[in-house]
């Protein structure tokens, strides 16, 4: 709700005014805002937790330096700008900037030495004391914009904000230890390969059966969870038709969406475009746009951007690793919200999708600390990998993600349209900074400490990667992160059976490591294509003909399992055009075979090697037209509708 939806077409409001007192009052006397936006903005105040300020501010009524002037003065407190924070800001031991950060506070020292606290409201320091020492929040106050102490703060802090980006999972659930063992790391697998050489020279067919053996299993895993998966979908319905009702009873949450940019500049402008079609009262809105401090070129793209008053950029400053997970643990304090939301670039969101994951929550029970939207793709039709591509993520977040979320199953996150309460969020430590897919960590993460996360049947469409070099390279980088995933939390096995107990544990294990044998040994499984089409295999010498038919039945049937599934997740009305395509999906799997052994490769050699996959290469097929958004227009609003598919 916004105060333009209560005017009347002639600009008069249609509610009956209320009586104004404190700081509305004063902007009216004094010509800042009109008495009917004030009456107004408080009516907008009645449905969303927001203050008179931040609702005036994000409809574009006044703006917060206006807002302070005139608090300051009905208070007799004195108002600075950035320079004055900059030349009064001072650290003080014992504090943790982090906290000072999210409150929005600057310690300063006046000319006398005395000490004073900066901050854009006074509400905050009350909310903000069982964060900082006795006393820090007794301090007399000054006033200042929000964005400029924060800014003060960080500046003051770089070195102290910029380390604990990198190490805010504790270190036992972090794969920050891996980088402490490059040689012994290099040592081992120099051995493991020279023995595995060795071995395949001397035995060459034990080599293989034993490689076919365990790829034989796993596959066996795989179909049996892809099966149950299935049913259990099936027995759920779809993700849409499970929307939850929005209520009214409860006022709104004020909430953050992180959107992490690097060299995004040709995708930057369709991307603010979206982002506006949120229905999402805005003074509830908190989107911050987080850059590196080394990307000049995408931060010029962005100031040449007049973004709405909701909506600014953080800049991270540069450190090691230079990932996606550190530069969203700098930006988390800086945030507003209760709830924190993921946006990627290239990300067309519903229009009303942050008031149904607000509405969730509310409803939600509080181990529910986490939602997961569905993830589509806007330009399926670009070319064959674009099409294969859309079909493996409707076959994933329509089908196999409802499917393993209903089992009981913890589920590795999609990177991107994730909501987190916040709280749990910040108590868990946030993201792994060295992991380089830090959702599928983090979706186990809260199920070893006991939470859980649903998927919700709200839709954000994405860019599918349509060359098959960027393919290769995100794909490797997702492998690699599943990699880094297991081995952290397979450290100590026993802990981890206790905290996720047996189910989760077992489920834990098939998925990993039957989606990574799958991707590493399916060329061994491919040689029994040679058998059903009547061509030697390396194993005729020691299994009878009748065997290697059988085995070659079996994978046969595990690829009618396949597209059985892939054409039942496009099967819907915004999809169907992808049936067609579904029997080649068996010629699309050999690029994840090239990127599981690239993945392995930048394992031992660069594991915290950040492979970024280039966005906007779907607008050159659209024009203007992609940056005005119009692109995906009308797919957003169809899908809105939260049909069925």
């Amino acid at each position: 709700m916004g105060i333009s939806e209560l005017r009347q077409p002639g600009g008069t409001s249609r509610l009956r005014a209320v009586p104004l007192t404190g700081l509305a009052r004063d902007l009216v006397e004094s010509g800042v805002i009109s008495r009917a936006d004030a009456d107004l903005a408080k009516i907008v105040q009645n449905h969303c937790d927001a203050p008179l300020e931040r609702v005036l501010i994000s409809e574009g009524l006044t703006d917060e330096v206006t807002i302070l002037d005139a608090r300051a003065a009905r208070t007799g407190t004195a108002a600075l700008d950035a320079a004055g924070l900059a030349h009064y800001g001072t650290r003080l031991e014992g504090i943790d900037p982090a906290q000072l950060v999210k409150h929005a506070l600057l310690p300063l020292r006046d000319d006398e030495g005395t000490l004073h606290i900066a901050t854009h409201s006074p509400e905050t320091l009350r909310r903000a004391a069982r964060d900082l020492p006795r006393g820090i929040t007794d301090l007399p106050t000054m006033l200042a914009p929000r964005r400029d102490i924060q800014t003060s703060v960080a500046n003051l802090n770089r070195a102290a904000l910029t380390e604990a980006a990198q190490s805010r999972v504790p270190e036992a659930e972090s794969f920050r230890t891996w980088r402490e063992t490059p040689y012994a790391r290099l040592t081992i697998t120099l051995a493991c390969l020279s023995v595995l050489a060795l071995l395949t020279v001397l035995f060459p067919t034990a080599v293989f059966g034993i490689f076919v053996g365990w790829a034989t299993l796993t596959l066996i895993v795989s179909a049996s969870l892809k099966t149950a998966a299935l049913v259990a979908r099936i027995v759920a319905g779809p993700p849409e038709a499970n929307v939850q009702p929005i209520s009214v009873d409860q006022k709104l949450p004020k909430v953050s969406v992180l959107v992490p940019l690097f060299q995004e500049t040709e995708i930057a402008h369709a991307l603010i475009t979206r982002l506006t079609r949120l229905s999402y009262p805005k003074c509830l809105l908190d989107v911050i746009l987080v850059l590196e401090e080394n990307d000049a070129l995408t931060q010029k793209t962005l100031a040449e951007i007049d973004l709405p008053p909701w909506m600014r950029a953080v800049i991270v400053p540069d450190g090691k690793p230079r990932t996606k997970p550190r530069a969203m643990n700098y930006a988390l304090d800086f945030c507003e919200g209760d709830i924190i939301g993921i946006f990627d670039a290239e990300d067309a969101p519903d229009p009303d999708q942050i008031t149904q994951v607000a509405r969730r929550f509310q409803a939600a029970p509080p181990d529910v600390v986490c939602l997961q939207g569905i993830l589509d793709y806007y330009n399926p039709r670009q070319n064959w990998l674009a099409r294969c591509f859309s079909i493996e993520y409707a076959t994933w977040f329509r089908v196999m993600l409802p499917g393993l979320a209903r089992l009981g199953f913890a589920i590795p996150l999609g990177g991107t349209t994730l909501y987190f309460r916040r709280e749990v969020l910040e108590n868990l430590g946030g993201w792994d900074a060295h992991n380089v897919t830090e959702d599928a960590d983090l979706g186990f993460r809260l199920a070893r400490h006991g939470y859980r996360t649903e998927v919700i049947g709200t839709v954000t469409g994405e860019e599918a990667a349509c060359k098959p070099w960027p393919w290769i390279k995100q794909r490797s980088r997702w492998l690699k992160g599943y990699m880094t995933t297991y081995l952290v939390h397979m450290r100590q096995p026993r802990l981890l059976y206790r905290q996720l107990g047996a189910w989760k544990f077992w489920g834990f294990q098939a998925h990993f490591v039957a989606a990574l044998s799958q991707f590493m040994l399916a060329p061994f499984l491919w040689s029994f294509w040679l058998v059903l089409f009547g061509l030697p295999h390396p194993f005729d010498p020691v299994l009878p003909r009748e065997v290697l038919v059988a085995f070659g039945r079996l994978f046969l049937a595990v690829e009618v399992l396949n597209i059985g599934i892939h054409l039942m997740a496009v099967s819907g009305r915004f999809h169907r055009h992808l049936m067609p395509w579904a029997p080649t999906m068996h010629l699309y799997t050999p690029l994840g075979t090239i990127a599981a052994f690239k993945a392995l490769y930048e394992l031992i050699f660069a594991p915290f090697f950040w492979d970024k996959t280039s966005h906007g290469h779907s607008l050159a097929l659209v024009g203007k037209s992609a940056l005005k958004g119009g692109f995906d227009l009308a797919r957003v609003q169809l899908e809105a509708r939260h049909k069925r598919f």
